[in-house]
């Protein structure tokens, strides 16, 4: 089996890559985000995987990408179960549209229950059986970022047998679906497949990460560009394809637009 990613990383004690960081004028819209450190691993079109490190901006854009499941979640792999923390780029997840999908990137960073800033990083705990029989089948601790494949009570009549991805975070009720703060720094993950998909994650369908049509188009250059060279796979926003399904806050922003 090939080495965990990222437990044991060849970059250990390598100083992360400095790509063009963003000046004060880029950052102005976010007073003081600072930075973080985010891990990579890629796969090349040699089949080999590259694994680097670079530093980005604390903001919601890059954060998203690297911070929807906990290390220990387990996925649906072709070949059985695996942690997120040994999934490899080049492994081939099962999908809820019923064909696999192979990895292509997989980012993580390290969250502080509370950084530097004074701002929280709270996770969702959902507990087993939590939205049906198996889903999940036991707890499963999700990031900021986790969307899931729930349609949430306000839009059924909207969407019909339909369903839509919606933040797990929605759904905290205290009970099955908890807000929770570690007492220590977490590490977090995020995947990119080959399509946009939804995974199973201990058995609850979970969103790959897509950034959405849209997620450049207020930054500034030096944002959006530092942005997509966390993906070298990625040239402009719309290489990550269309969604697999449509999500929930979209949708009420089109209920907002079409009532008004």
């Amino acid at each position: 089996m090939p080495p965990s990613f990222p437990g044991a990383s060849p970059l250990a004690g390598r100083a992360p890559t400095e790509p063009r960081l963003p000046s004060s004028t880029d950052l102005s819209r976010s007073p003081q985000p600072g930075f973080r450190v985010l891990e990579t691993a890629v796969a090349r079109a040699d089949g080999t995987t590259h694994v680097s490190q670079m530093k980005v901006p604390a903001l919601p854009l890059f954060e998203a990408a690297f911070s929807a499941f906990a290390r220990g979640t387990v996925l649906q792999s072709d070949f059985g179960d695996i942690a997120i923390e040994d999934l490899q780029p080049g492994d081939k997840l099962a999908t809820t549209s019923g064909k696999s999908a192979r990895v292509l990137w997989i980012g993580s960073a390290s969250f502080a229950p509370i950084d530097a800033n004074g701002r929280r990083t709270p996770l969702t705990r959902v507990m087993a059986d939590s939205f049906g029989q198996g889903r999940p089948d036991s707890f499963l601790t999700l990031g900021p970022s986790a969307r899931i494949l729930q349609t949430p009570p306000h839009l059924r009549g909207q969407v019909g047998a339909g369903t839509v991805l919606s933040p797990v975070h929605h759904f905290v009720d205290s009970v099955n679906v908890i807000e929770v703060t570690p007492p220590t720094p977490v590490t977090l993950f995020h995947i990119v497949l080959e399509r946009h998909a939804a995974v199973y994650a201990g058995g609850l369908e979970c969103e790959t990460y897509h950034p959405g049509a849209n997620a450049t188009r207020t930054v500034s250059h030096t944002l959006r560009d530092l942005y997509l060279s966390m993906f070298p796979h990625i040239h402009h926003v719309s290489d990550f394809g269309p969604l697999a399904h449509p999500r929930a806050p979209e949708i009420d922003q089109m209920l907002a637009t079409a009532a008004y």
